[in-house]
């Protein structure tokens, strides 16, 4: 196509777009696209600074949630926005084998079969695990693709590969012939459904309301102080009793002065039970006695440790008990609780129970109630690797942000504990350690040693247990990049340089991190961490299948757009706070996008045959044609560009949108589009082409600005308006915005003074469409106006905006004067250009109005006095919800700001 204005011919690439939005037509081609071209992609041979961001492996048994595509699309922003700023970026991917889930997800596959992984063998299920992962493992990759997400799809990464597993079996080693893994009897997190150890953070604690139940020891000889001749123990776990060995109580406890010379007597199994003094028991609580289970209970098994007790354990793997218990051996762990309280009832030895609120650990994975347990077990010494990581933090080489996680990071890892690293599954890296049956020697060992290094014997067994899936996970920034060979890939991208991610896995895996770089490669793996709220429903409640609140990101995205999706979730999303999500929510990314492709279709209305890729990427500007409006545009553009910036270098990616949103919505389609349509019908072609090449140059500019964003509708639009500047061109790598030098703006007669007044205009506009609205006049009614302008500069320039004026009020007519009459002033606003009028006469009905206001007030003055008589009562004050109370003062000061505002109209309409 050919088109000109004014003698200027052009060539016109452009097609005409579509007249509505159709977001899933553009979605796949473009990521297709993307990938084609290599896009995303890792560049060893660029001089360019790099930037590093390496994504939280989902599990390979994952799916898209909205933690996800919150995670992911703060993540694609970040690396979206350093790629365009020239970076040589490198945005790693890959998936977590996830070890627990990964195996119970098989395991109901095979029961549905009639089988288990025992009747399949260890190296079979194995091999029907890998064929399941090859099936299914891939889900989450092409959902993340869905979501715009420009990873180096090219170079996926998974922790059970053969590069990353040669690095588990490097680090182990290591670690080991360090003498900072050790294996020992300690009491573990137990899932009795998974048959398996957890770590400390792999046990989740759920508050639960159960029962605290006070049990009577007899005393087989002697009697307490105060002559009893029993003692009371309190419990939340009864069935933990059979594993008794002592009873213990504080040092300085007078109480039970002389209780080591009696004989206290276990309930139901009436063994003798050891007494102690410990200053760990709290005289305060209950009783002042506590029962002490070393093979049951952490803290009992330190006292054990301490005061050499004997270990009982009373329980099998699957939670049921076992020979030791006596009488309830074979028993389900809760069904054996509530026998033996009935036996101790009917003993008379159970004196009460109470209601007792405590928190009760659960698998992460299954939600079965975890059970203390002692266990042999693999851990790592975590104190030396915790220091310099703990140091790390407090000079300044790796940051929180917010930097409230800095303390909760602090404190952690100051009472750091041993990491139970082993697990009893299969589906795992197995733990490299080999044991001689001739001479019993133990070593680690990378590969598979078939000689005892010691004795020369051929006898040699692995341990079976397999590694906690975090052991791989912490080493992901550096094995990832071919660790512990120095790749290419590690000189230069290592360290990385921003993480994203969620509070509840700082421990599990943040902090880990940090502590495995410095241990392993001397450098810190990244620089800040962006920690990311909870994603919850909008009355707050985490998202889950049991309440029926999830939303599936997927479903968005076929209702609304991946675009929508991310900007409605960026713009929910506050720096650190829990982002509050609804459906309805999400309308507001759908309508952004739709407005901009509007927009679009506007602009290329009126751009037919016009050069319009190089006003995309240069302006020139006259100050002869320029007009206030151009300058104002110019000049929020520049603010737009720097609030992006400034916002997206602190981490506060809601207000880079928010900015975004103002600049694009309301500042460039709202008022500068509805402006030019003045000039196209009205200006002289210099102006005209002036007021087009500025329009083409913010539009292209904000696509830019929003790319990182909105990935998909910008890149359709980049090309859709002819911005390419060849048949590569892509919005990927396009520049990034820089603000135009002040000299250059000054040249072409960009004024900060022009720029006020444009605002001030705007503001006008705004009160004079207020005074329609409160005398309840149709948005679209042409309506007469009158303004009083606050001197004879502004009613000189308001009279030259005279047709802008009266488009933007939609008047009939646009009176400008210095002296309006009485019956022209009756209703009326202060602007910061002077007083709007709306004249009423033979507009409304002024005594039907005087009437309806009247009964307004009357209204509002009815509920008022309501809301005055609940703040007024003591009792709803003091007792009601803090919220509840808090809602009616708001509620309050909403009606009688309405009433004064009825009040003023009503005034104005008295005769």
């Amino acid at each position: 196509m050919v088109g000109a204005l004014d003698g200027l011919v052009f060539d016109f690439g452009m097609g005409i777009m579509d007249k509505h939005y159709d977001p899933h037509a553009i979605e796949d081609k473009w990521m297709a696209h993307w990938l084609e071209q290599g896009y995303f992609g890792r560049d060893l041979e660029s001089d360019a600074d790099p930037y590093c961001v390496m994504i939280p492996p989902p599990n390979v048994t994952g799916i898209l949630h909205m933690g996800h595509a919150l995670n992911n699309t703060l993540q694609d922003i970040l690396v979206r926005w350093r790629r365009m700023q020239g970076r040589n970026t490198l945005w790693v991917y890959g998936t977590d084998h996830a070890g627990i889930a990964t195996q119970n997800v098989v395991e109901r596959a095979l029961a549905k079969e009639g089988r288990s992984r025992d009747t399949l063998g260890r190296e079979a299920f194995l091999e029907r695990v890998w064929d399941w992962r090859e099936q299914y493992g891939g889900t989450i990759k092409r959902q993340l693709k869905r979501l715009g997400a420009s990873c180096d799809w090219d170079n996926e990464r998974f922790t059970m590969d053969e590069g990353l597993s040669d690095a588990v079996a490097e680090v182990f080693v290591r670690l080991y012939d360090k003498g900072l893994i050790y294996r020992a009897n300690y009491i573990i997190n137990w899932c009795p459904r998974c048959h398996t150890a957890l770590s400390d953070e792999e046990s989740e604690h759920q508050d639960t309301t159960g029962k605290l139940y006070h049990i009577r020891y007899p005393l087989r000889k002697g009697k307490t102080a105060d002559g009893k001749d029993f003692i009371t123990v309190a419990t939340t776990r009864p069935e933990t009793l059979l594993g008794d060995v002592a009873v213990a109580v504080h040092p300085e406890d007078d109480r039970y002065a002389g209780l080591e010379t009696c004989i206290v007597e276990l309930p139901v199994l009436k063994r003798p039970l050891q007494v102690i003094r410990d200053a760990y028991v709290d005289p305060a609580f209950g009783t002042g006695v506590v029962k002490i289970t070393p093979a049951h209970d952490p803290n009992d098994f330190e006292m054990g440790q301490r005061h050499d007790l004997e270990q009982i354990n009373v329980m099998h793997g699957d939670g049921s008990m076992n020979e030791l218990a006596g009488p309830y051996a074979g028993m389900d762990r809760f069904a054996c609780r509530k026998q033996i309280v009935a036996d101790l009832d009917a003993a008379g030895l159970l004196e009460k129970v109470d209601d007792h609120q405590h928190a009760v650990g659960h698998c992460y994975r299954c939600d079965a109630v975890v059970e203390p347990r002692l266990s042999p077990q693999w851990f790592v010494r975590m104190k030396p690797l915790a220091e310099p990581a703990l140091a790390a933090v407090n000079d300044g080489k790796v940051r929180f942000v917010p930097d409230r996680w800095t303390k909760v990071y602090r404190e952690w890892m100051e009472n750091i504990r041993d990491w139970c690293i082993s697990r009893q599954i299969w589906w795992g890296h197995r733990i490299p350690v080999f044991t001689c049956g001739e001479c019993k020697h133990e070593w680690a060992s990378k590969g598979q040693p078939t000689v005892c290094p010691q004795c020369g014997s051929k006898h040699v067994t692995q341990e079976t247990d397999v590694l906690d899936t975090w052991f791989s996970s912490w080493l992901w920034p550096f094995s990832t990049l071919g660790w512990p060979a120095q790749t290419a890939a590690l000189q230069k991208y290592y360290p990385t340089h921003d993480l994203a991610t969620a509070s509840e896995i700082i421990f599990f895996w943040v902090a880990r991190m940090i502590m495995a770089g410095l241990e392993f490669v001397g450098e810190v793996p990244f620089r800040t961490v962006y920690i990311h709220g909870t994603v919850r429903d909008d009355k707050g409640r985490k998202m889950s299948k049991s309440l029926g609140n999830s939303i599936d990101p997927l479903d968005i995205i076929e209702e609304t757009s991946a675009d929508a999706l991310r900007f409605s979730l960026i713009m929910l999303t506050a720096t650190g706070q829990d982002v509050y999500v609804s459906r309805e929510k999400f309308e507001m990314g759908r309508n952004f996008g739709t407005k901009m492709w509007n927009a679009a279709r506007f602009m290329q209305m009126h751009s037919e045959g016009l050069p319009c890729g190089e006003w995309a990427r240069d302006i020139a500007l006259s100050a002869d044609a320029l007009r206030a409006d151009d300058a104002h545009i110019l000049l929020r553009y520049q603010d737009a560009i720097t609030s992006v910036t400034q916002n997206l270098e602190k981490y506060r990616f809601n207000d880079a949108a928010a900015a975004l949103y103002e600049f694009v919505w309301h500042q460039f389609c709202d008022w500068y589009l509805e402006y030019t349509k003045t000039v196209f019908q009205h200006a002289e072609s210099d102006a005209r082409q002036q007021t087009l090449q500025i329009m083409h140059y913010c539009f292209a500019g904000a696509l830019r600005l929003l790319h990182p964003f909105m990935p998909f509708v910008t890149e359709e639009l980049w090309h859709a308006m002819g911005y390419v500047a060849n048949d590569a061109d892509t919005m990927v790598r396009a520049p990034w915005p820089e603000r135009l030098p002040a000299d250059v703006l000054a040249q072409g007669g960009v004024t900060a003074a022009d720029a006020t007044y444009v605002d001030a205009r705007h503001e006008l506009i705004r009160m004079g469409r207020q005074l329609r609205a409160d005398y309840g006049l149709a948005p679209g009614e042409k309506l007469p106006f009158v303004i009083k302008p606050d001197a004879a500069e502004t009613g000189a320039r308001l009279e030259a905006d005279r047709i802008a004026l009266e488009a933007g009020l939609r008047a009939a007519a646009v009176t400008i004067t210095d002296t309006p009459t009485p019956e022209q002033s009756r209703a009326g606003l202060l602007t910061p250009l002077g007083m709007i009028y709306l004249p009423l006469e033979g507009v409304i009905d002024v005594e039907a109005e005087r009437t309806r206001v009247t009964e307004e007030i009357a209204k509002v003055e009815k509920f008022l006095a309501g809301a005055d008589a609940k703040l007024g009562n003591p009792k709803f004050v003091d007792k009601a919800p803090a919220d509840v109370v808090a809602n009616v003062r708001a509620t309050r000061d909403e009606l009688a700001t309405r009433k004064a505002k009825l009040q003023e109209q009503l005034a104005v309409l008295q005769p």
